[in-house]
């Protein structure tokens, strides 16, 4: 017999159903009287005062427990605990156990006892689409019927409501974010509050700001919480939480409550140990070393696995590079679509690929039970992210090899993510006070030309506020609640330097000579942290770091190709007439250019670090090496372009001229082209350093002129338009819109590096 892991088996063939205990009167439907919120219906259909069987009940549990996870499956203890407290005693519980240890079958379980006692659906909120996809999956092999509300499905919303409206549906796995859309929180939400069953709380270290993976949308669940109607079980569970995460979402979910008796919540935290893997880092300190490795050593590694890079850049450059080693790899992240997420987690499952190369996007959810291998190119921030990832591996076999090959660089991309915490105050207030002055709810994308904030950053700062109860999301965008709102600044910087002693510790784990795993177990406060003797600190035994001259010349090869698209913006940013410009929907196809070339992105493997450091706020002014500028004459080369350019233009910079206009001059020196000199920028206008369209759009507009005596018309071919660097592209289009109107036939930009 061995104990429940989170993932499922098939059941065998002949494998007999579970028992069933009696339902009251079948499904519940919405709007019926609740039963059994003080007790529960015993199979002889008598409430409390006539208690089943526990030992029966278990019993039944066990059965559901095997169609889940097959025919030799059976409870822990600390899994029967949870279902007793939940099923039993309608008790609220946090369970923070080890990935593969078997989580969802407590929450699984639970559901099935609790429908057939009568109650209504069981509500999973879960924070990935992956998890949601394996979620119901796994719920269908234990004979309970899932679906779920997401922003891949939203054809299939109505039907689902129905379902979950008539009692036909088990579980509903929903989003946090769906917790807030307007018309599931107004016309969905309160009947599913009044009859849910269960409510669990999936991957729960999303609510505490203190957690690696923060997500403000999940601390709307403390709301949800206090309107469940009394009795009601909660199910928190995560397998990354230390002692200050465990005592904050304990807190926020009302978990805390020191009452004796069976009201008493319930936490229950196990070891964190995970025998299978076995821990190594090797130090490749050069990206064309570390690639050489993987090109000689991913066939040695056991069966399929995942490797993990730092930026989506390095992702997509490293699956390139693999599959022209013959590799059958795919790169997977935050700009994957979700179709081809689900296509590429099916081919890792079925082991038709050797390795998903991922961002940190392939995390939480994804469940293989055979995956053999996990590579980490370049270390996690923190060893608690580090320790979630690594759980991919060995759940189902005996040994897994979990290697880290940490980078120079890694520093540096860890600083930039820090860039993006929460901003400073003036700024938050710049948009509490837009919408205090609307007369209307206001769009995300209508709000951006009034703030110094990206898309995404205020799209996380309007979740926090709303959290906060200062704005609420509503249909047609937010408006302002004018509840009183105060800037935590000194928690911010609590957290801001928790995030700095993780780097610390992520650091201090490359160099220790101690257990790696208790290095990581001690860092989520496992009290039962302990050597493993299975790392290579323990054993003594590493793989070998040494790569031969040709895999590194070969890698070098790659990292040497030059090129990367860039591509027009094709539409102008939302709200632009409330800042006085008069222009909306579709750039004109005879004001944009044409796709571009940047020689690299500042995220690459390769020319990410040169460029960098070009680009670096302290480096000084001057000539284009020309090493650059040789890369770039590849990149001319290699451009199939429909027509050659027949003149180059510079951008004026004000903060880089020498190095702006050094590259014009010596592009057109080498293509033997004429220089047209440089567009001239207003250096009275401001321009936001912010990545906001809206606001870097309006500092651009009539900006530039162009050089005197340049007449674009008579060119009769396209413009080489040379700058330094683009960043969200609107100075490109801005410009290249100005050469088109003054009758340039088409544009086409060279810059050295992007974003």
């Amino acid at each position: 017999m061995v104990p429940a892991g989170d993932t499922p088996r098939a059941p065998a063939a002949d494998a007999p159903a579970p028992a069933r205990l009696p339902r009251s009167g079948g499904a519940v439907r919405a709007g019926a009287p609740r039963r059994n919120r003080t007790g529960y219906l015993a199979p002889n259909g008598l409430r409390k005062n006539r208690r089943v069987d526990e030992q029966a009940l278990r019993e039944i549990a066990e059965q559901h427990l095997r169609a889940l996870a097959g025919p030799d499956a059976e409870l822990r203890e600390d899994q029967w605990s949870a279902i007793r407290a939940l099923v039993l005693d309608r008790r609220r519980a946090l369970v923070v156990q080890r990935t593969g240890w078997g989580k969802s079958a407590v929450y699984f379980v639970a559901t099935a006892l609790l429908r057939e006692l009568g109650e209504g659906p069981t509500v999973i909120v879960s924070p990935l689409l992956a998890l949601m996809r394996n979620q119901v999956d796994a719920a269908a092999q234990a004979g309970v019927h899932a679906v779920t509300i997401n922003s891949a499905n939203p054809e299939e919303w109505a039907s689902v409501e129905e379902e979950v409206a008539i009692g036909a549906v088990d579980v509903l796995l929903v989003s946090p974010e769906r917790l807030n859309n307007p018309e599931f929180r107004d016309n969905v939400l309160p009947e599913l509050t009044r009859n849910t069953g269960l409510l669990v709380v999936d991957e729960a270290h999303c609510i505490s700001d203190w957690g690696h993976d923060f997500r403000p949308d999940y601390r709307r669940l403390r709301t949800l919480l206090t309107e469940l109607p009394e009795g009601v079980p909660v199910l928190a569970t995560t397998a990354t939480a230390n002692d200050r995460v465990v005592h904050d979402v304990s807190e926020q979910l009302g978990v805390t409550d020191q009452s004796d008796g069976a009201d008493r919540p319930l936490v229950l935290r196990g070891t964190l140990d995970r025998e299978s893997l076995r821990l190594g880092v090797l130090r490749l300190p050069e990206p064309r070393q570390r690639l050489a490795w993987l090109a000689e050593n991913l066939d040695r590694l056991p069966g399929s696995g995942i490797i993990y890079a730092l930026t989506v850049a390095s992702a997509e450059e490293t699956a390139d590079f693999l599959r022209e080693h013959g590799f059958e790899v795919s790169s997977y992240s935050g700009r994957t679509g979700a179709a081809e997420r689900g296509a590429a987690e099916q081919a890792l499952l079925n082991n038709e690929v050797k390795a998903l190369v991922a961002t940190s996007a392939l995390g939480m959810g994804f469940d293989k039970s055979d995956l053999g291998f996990v590579v980490h190119l370049g270390a996690p921030a923190s060893p608690i992210a580090y320790y979630q990832q690594i759980g991919r591996a060995g759940r189902g076999v005996e040994r897994a090899e979990v290697l880290l090959l940490p980078g120079q660089e890694d520093q540096r991309i860890w600083d930039y993510f820090t860039s993006l915490t929460f901003p400073p105050e003036a700024t938050v207030r710049a948009v509490l006070n837009t919408l205090d002055q609307a007369d209307r709810p206001l769009s995300t994308a209508a709000l951006e030309p009034h703030v110094e904030l990206s898309r995404s950053r205020l799209e996380m700062v309007l979740k926090v506020l709303d959290v906060d109860g200062a704005v609420q999301r509503v249909k047609g965008g937010w408006t302002s609640t004018g509840n009183q709102w105060s800037y935590e600044a000194e928690r911010y910087e609590r957290i801001a330097e928790q995030r700095r002693a993780e780097q610390r510790a992520m650091l201090q784990y490359l160099e220790t000579t101690q257990c790696r795993m208790e290095f990581l177990r001690t860092e989520l406060d496992d009290p039962h942290a302990a050597p493993c003797g299975r790392c290579d600190n323990c054993t003594g035994t590493r793989l070998s770091e040494q790569v031969s001259a040709e895999s590194v010349e070969q890698a070098q090869h790659h990292l040497d190709r030059a090129g990367t698209p860039l591509t027009p913006r094709k539409m102008w940013p939302s709200g632009m007439q409330s800042v006085g410009i008069e222009i909306t929907g579709r750039i004109p196809a005879d004001e944009q250019h044409e796709q571009g070339r940047a020689l690299g992105k500042l995220t690459d493997i390769a020319w990410g670090s040169r460029l960098r450091e070009l680009f670096a706020a302290d480096a000084a002014d001057g000539q284009v090496p020309e090493d650059l500028v040789q890369a770039c004459v590849r990149v001319l080369a290699e451009w199939d372009w429909a027509q050659r350019p027949v003149a180059v233009l510079g951008v004026g910079s004000l903060s880089r001229p020498q190095l702006v206009g050094s590259l014009a001059e010596r592009i057109a020196a080498i293509g033997r082209l004429p220089l047209l000199g440089q567009v001239a920028p207003d250096p009275a206008r401001r321009v936001s350093a912010s990545p906001n369209s809206a606001r870097r759009l309006a500092g651009l507009w009539n900006r530039f002129e162009l050089p005197a005596g340049s007449s674009p018309t008579e060119l009769g071919g396209p413009v080489l338009l040379v700058d330094d660097y683009t960043d969200t592209g609107w100075t490109l289009a801005v410009v290249a819109r100005l050469l088109r109107r003054a009758g340039a036939p088409s544009v086409l930009p060279l810059t050295l590096g992007t974003t």
